[in-house]
């Protein structure tokens, strides 16, 4: 297969090859494929991470098992105060006061 480059992208591959990394300018492109493959496995596990949790969050959605926001919110703010015996009267911007310790 014979390709031609852009001046812009023959600039690339020379530059990296003053650099001393690499022997040919095969070498350079051969890693760029293989850094553009590596970055499409990352994308396409990120993508599939991403559709599970919609078809977890649309699951229980239609059980009716959701909440709205200011109801998730109120359950977190009470947990976390639970959990470092915080009162209710104390504002949740206490929790990230560099004075504040947890248990």
């Amino acid at each position: 297969m014979q390709i031609s480059l852009s001046p812009e992208v023959e600039a690339l591959v020379k530059r990296q090859l003053t650099s001393g990394k690499y022997q040919s300018a095969i070498e350079v492109i051969f890693a760029g494929v293989k850094l553009l493959e590596q970055q499409e496995d990352i994308y396409q596990g990120r993508l599939q991470e991403l559709q599970d949790k919609a078809s977890i969050g649309l699951a229980a959605s239609q059980k009716d098992e959701v909440v709205d926001g200011s109801t998730a919110m109120a359950q977190i703010i009470s947990n976390l105060r639970s959990r470092y015996g915080v009162s209710s009267a104390v504002g949740l911007n206490n929790f990230a006061s560099p004075n504040f310790k947890s248990s």
